[in-house]
């Protein structure tokens, strides 16, 4: 709902400052005093295109600034777009304007684009007047508006809708990975026969670098022993010796004590030598290598390392590539079924999508038939007489299929009898075109898209009863919301909760326009003006009287 307007340096209008209540409030004014300026200022907040020529003469900049207790389809536009509002709070939209024609836009003095202010404008305000391009008249609305009418839940069809989806897009992404693997079969069948066979362990390449640079250590350690063996145990070796020593002075160690002592420090040596030729063939034993083994190993080693070169991995994954590749190969043999399997989902998800939108379908059907009716109730008082209205529901092609179901909705008139219906912009004269609106607005009563509407001069040209009839659908309309109108029939103004004055004056070269808010004395003074003219006359006044007490 607006609850304030204040316009600065907008063409006429120096300083105007308004506030707003929800009902019927009216505008009046004579012709030229500046309503439609009123209401180029609030379509400049709400996003309409920024036209250097709103600047007032003499100055650099214009501006608008607008409040509104917001709607919550408002509300989410601004969390989706990270401008949050606390509860409670007024949402502010703001819009400056420069004489070279720069302009920014503001919410909440947060600044936004121009796109987006007017996205928002479009779910706060509707303006409806002779030349109305948007609300009722924009077919894309058409079918949200039905389907409000009908108060049909359509979640069902897009949770249905959304199902279909995923279940296409796994479709199109197994058909294009089996694609990719099918281009690959014989690469991945000889793979995975080369690793199977080769069998690839983790760790194995670590394994295989210590057990070599082990026998190769052994090699070198062996070199060395057949050295020392040579010399400890050989015919001509020092141990040999000492035995040859030993029988020698065992034969005369009897002769003379000092060659006993001898003769037991060489059998000492002896014995020390035998633990050391004991303690050699066992270090020969636990060093030895088979020569044919280091050369197994190393071969293994290397073609491990060439492997992992080959498919670009380090060797220890070549384990783990093995089953990805064994997969991916075994994803082929089987891929045929997959797409069996992920095709009947698909067709399980498509006869639940068009069961449930063809039961909208069906309850679009009967709504538009009411809607219909509804409208056609309203036309004559509006002095639409021969005017038909229909709300057509027409399929889709598939591609054009979503979330909201398989129809098309349009609303179309026919203005004449026998003549062909067409679109609403279309057919109807701006007349005709704003009391339609008005009587498509009745008939949706609440199921408006936004919670304020204005209506510019929509009873232009008519009178009398359709005059009061119009009157009457406007209250009726704000009830429920805010409606403002911008009038010069007498019999509207009337119905008014609140009435505004739009005035111009002139000083010296001056000239501005203001706008004063009616007290009841006031009121009557200017409806009796809106029906006599230049000069108010007593039955004038009297007439205005039997207006307002009959509204």
């Amino acid at each position: 709902m607006l609850t304030s307007l204040s316009i600065r340096d907008i063409v006429l209008i120096e300083t105007l400052d308004l506030d707003f209540e929800r009902g019927l409030g009216v505008l009046t004014g004579e012709t030229g005093a500046g309503k439609s300026i009123l209401l180029d200022a609030l379509g400049l907040a709400l996003g309409d295109r920024a036209d250097s020529g709103l600047v007032r003469s003499g100055v650099g900049q214009a501006s608008v600034t607008a409040s509104f207790l917001p709607s919550p389809e408002a509300r989410a536009l601004l969390d989706k777009n990270d401008l949050l509002l606390g509860a409670g709070e007024e949402l502010i939209v703001r819009r400056t304007v420069k004489a070279d024609g720069g302009s920014r836009a503001f919410v909440n003095d947060q600044p936004v684009s121009a796109a987006l202010l007017r996205e928002l404008g479009g779910l706060l305000v509707e303006i409806h007047g002779q030349h109305d391009d948007r609300g009722l008249i924009n077919p894309k609305g058409h079918r949200g508006l039905l389907d409000a009418f009908a108060r049909s839940n359509t979640d069902e069809v897009a949770a249905a809708f959304q199902t279909m989806c995923s279940a296409e897009q796994a479709l199109e992404t197994a058909k294009a990975a089996l694609a990719d693997a099918e281009r690959d079969r014989d690469w991945l069948e000889h793979a995975v026969t080369e690793l199977r066979a080769f069998a690839p362990k983790p760790g194995e390449e670590a394994e295989l670098a210590d057990r070599r640079a082990t026998m190769q250590r052994g090699q070198k350690i062996a070199d060395e022993l057949n050295q020392v063996n040579a010399l400890i145990e050989d015919g001509d070796g020092g141990l040999s010796k000492l035995r040859q020593a030993a029988r020698i002075l065992d034969r005369i160690a009897s002769d003379h004590p000092a060659l006993a002592e001898a003769l037991a420090a060489v059998d000492r040596a002896i014995n020390e030598g035998s633990v050391a030729e004991d303690r050699l063939r066992e270090g020969a034993r636990a060093l030895a290598y088979d020569p044919a083994a280091l050369e197994e190993d190393e071969a293994r080693l290397f073609d491990l390392r060439a492997l992992a070169r080959k498919h670009r991995v380090q060797p220890d994954q070549l384990a783990d590539l093995t089953e990805e590749l064994a997969a991916r190969h075994e994803a082929i043999e089987a891929g045929s079924d997959g797409l069996s399997r992920l095709e009947a989902t698909l067709a399980v998800a498509r006869e639940t999508y068009r069961k449930r939108a063809t039961a909208l379908n069906k309850q679009r059907i009967a709504a538009a038939a009411k809607l219909d009716a509804a409208v056609a109730q309203e036309l004559a008082p509006l002095k639409l007489d021969s005017a038909r209205f229909r709300t057509v529901v027409s399929p889709m092609p598939e591609l054009q299929w979503g979330p909201h179901g398989m129809d098309r909705v349009e609303f179309e008139i026919s203005t004449n009898p026998g003549a062909p219906f067409g679109p609403l912009v279309k057919i109807a004269s701006g007349g005709e075109l704003s009391r339609f609106i008005l009587a498509l607005k009745v008939a949706l009563a609440e199921q408006g898209t936004a919670a304020t509407m204005i209506f510019d001069e929509i009873d232009r040209g008519v009178g009398g009863a359709v005059a009061s009839a119009i009157g009457e659908r406007l209250q009726r309309l704000a009830e429920g919301a805010q409606v403002v109108i911008v009038t010069h029939s007498p019999q509207v103004a009337a119905r008014g909760a609140a009435h505004l004055l739009i005035a111009k004056s002139t000083s010296g070269m001056v000239t501005r326009t203001s706008v004063h808010q009616l007290g009841d004395g006031e009121r009557r003074e200017e409806i009796a003006r809106m029906l006599s003219g230049a000069e108010v006359t007593e039955e004038a006044r009297a007439q205005a009287d039997r207006l307002l007490t009959a509204a």
